[in-house]
């Protein structure tokens, strides 16, 4: 079975619409298209407690735990809502990405 196709590239500046962290803003740092999923950046915390090994001391790691991408939404980058993504073909024969809240091109 192949990866669906995801809108949200990393990198991307995103807001959280459902969960603990509603409202939230931050950036994709990883995609993870095999799952459908998303790691953002101050989202989704979660504790870890590691032992201490070879490497190092152990304790309690905070880290960011993947959300579900249904769960987000990218920023519109002219009223820093939730936009959906759209695409459109430009003049020169390049595929761009589009807010479609207010039709501005998204960067990448």
């Amino acid at each position: 079975m192949t990866a669906p196709k995801m809108k949200i590239r990393k990198d991307d500046e995103v807001v959280v619409l459902t969960g603990k962290d509603k409202g939230k803003k931050g950036k994709v740092l990883q995609v993870l298209p095999k799952e459908s999923r998303v790691v953002v950046a101050g989202i989704n915390q979660v504790k870890r407690h590691t032992r201490a090994g070879m490497g190092g001391n152990g304790g309690i790691v905070t880290k960011e735990a993947s959300i579900h991408v249904s769960n987000v939404a990218l920023v519109d980058p002219k009223d820093g809502k939730a936009t959906r993504v759209g695409f459109t073909m430009l003049k020169d024969g390049t595929k761009a990405r589009v807010a479609k809240r207010s039709g501005e091109t998204l960067n990448a």
